[in-house]
């Protein structure tokens, strides 16, 4: 009996390679609906596109026209090329398994037709339907698992080769090398020439994100993500754990707070340091000299200093911290006693802080750090004695350094 199935199982096999060509042109246009991407294409892809097809109709069917164990059977030539070149294009892998599945639909849609055809006996017709499934789910599984391994492999050499030649370029503009502009922004798929806004992105050194780069650029797509049409910026990986980006903006004005906040929330530990916008190539350099700067400045705070910082807010102080044994000096001649570090002198130094940002108003500080008025001024008072000369003497300075405080905490205060 389990011969006499497999004879007929054959038949019905061979009845549609007979027709493979029908069959594939049937299958390319099931994919013009579900998947339209994928055949409004160029003619090398469409073309590569019939022929993975036509070859996985023909290994399948040839499986069960010939008692082949499925177990047994490499993905086609075709089949592995087409994946290669999806993940060059940047396709989605799940486009090219959703293709495989739809295509495992149809195909046994017109054996069970075939089958109908050929075979009249119900129970007989149920039990080669069961047996043409569980090879074909087998045939299946196999296949895409062994066009993902392609596509998964070309899709890393492939970034690999792209973010090398991304960095030679970007290195070579960034050293003020005489580059053909229009070469480098072919390379680039950026426009070198227009408007941007530098940008640090990493991780800390204690963060363990599953894919550091992936959620790098995910975080710079999240820039653009709400202008519908923009391109997309420019993404260079740095190392491991951190990448330049450059976002390309319609005028010469940056992301706002909240717009870098949206951007940072679906990621708890990424961080990013923020250039000023710039023009044309000196604005590209300028731009990314910045937020490399501000990168610095953040990296010797620590782990506890803001997840997000731009040059606009902390440029002066990204300056002097090139120096931090410099600045930890000139902060402690500057604030005297007030720089030591311990929670103490840190409430003082914090309440004078927000008390100098305000205005030197009582009121609007115990405002701000949801205090009583009058603890507001025996703490600015006690600060100022620490000072050991009036603010008003030295008013930028002191503001100056209480703001290196803040921002960099242990990395400038003075440890005794």
């Amino acid at each position: 009996m389990q011969e006499s199935h497999s004879d007929r199982l054959a038949s019905v096999a061979g009845a549609l390679n007979d027709r493979a060509s029908e069959v594939t042109a049937e299958l390319v246009s099931l994919y013009e609906r579900e998947l339209p991407h994928l055949v409004h294409d160029d003619e090398g892809m469409v073309s590569l596109l019939s022929a993975s097809v036509y070859q996985n109709i023909d290994t399948a069917l040839r499986i069960f026209q010939h008692g082949i164990d499925p177990t047994r059977v490499e993905a086609p030539a075709a089949a592995i090329e087409y994946a290669r070149r999806l993940a060059q294009r940047g396709t989605s892998v799940i486009d090219l398994i959703r293709a495989y599945y739809l295509g495992q639909m149809a195909v046994l849609d017109l054996a069970i037709e075939e089958g109908t055809r050929q075979i009249h006996d119900a129970a007989e017709l149920g039990a080669l339907t069961r047996q043409a499934l569980s090879g074909a789910l087998i045939f299946i599984d196999r296949v895409t698992q062994q066009v993902v391994a392609a596509y998964e492999e070309e899709r890393d050499t492939w970034l690999l080769n792209r973010s090398a030649v991304r960095a030679a370029r970007v290195r070579s503009l960034l050293d003020g090398a005489v580059v053909d502009i229009d070469a480098t922004e072919t390379a680039l798929a950026y426009r070198v020439r227009g408007n941007h806004v530098g940008l640090v992105a990493w991780y800390a050194e204690t963060a363990r994100p599953v894919d550091a780069l992936a959620g790098l650029e995910a975080l710079a797509g999240r820039f653009t993500a709400k202008r519908p049409g923009a391109p997309r910026p420019l993404f260079v990986p740095h190392d491991e754990l951190c990448a330049w980006v450059w976002l390309p903006v319609d005028e010469v004005t940056g992301p706002t707070d909240e717009e870098i906040e949206t951007a940072l929330e679906a990621d708890a530990q990424v961080r990013v340091a923020v250039g000023e916008p710039g023009s044309g190539v000196e604005g590209f350099r300028r731009t990314h000299r910045q937020a490399a700067r501000v990168h610095a400045l953040a990296v010797a705070a620590g782990d506890d200093c803001d997840r997000a910082m731009t040059f606009r807010d902390v440029g002066a102080m990204a300056l002097m911290a090139s120096d931090l044994t410099a600045t930890r000096m000139w902060v402690e001649e500057t604030l005297g006693e007030l720089a030591l570090d311990d929670e103490q002198h840190e409430r003082l130094r914090e309440t004078l802080r927000v008390f100098l940002t305000v205005g030197s108003s009582y009121t609007a500080a115990a405002d701000r750090l949801l205090m009583h008025k009058n603890s507001v001024q025996y703490r600015v008072r006690r600060a100022q004695e620490l000072l050991g000369k009036p603010v008003a003497d030295n008013r930028l300075d002191v503001e100056l350094a209480l703001n290196l405080c803040h921002r960099l905490g242990g990395a400038v205060v003075v440890r005794r």
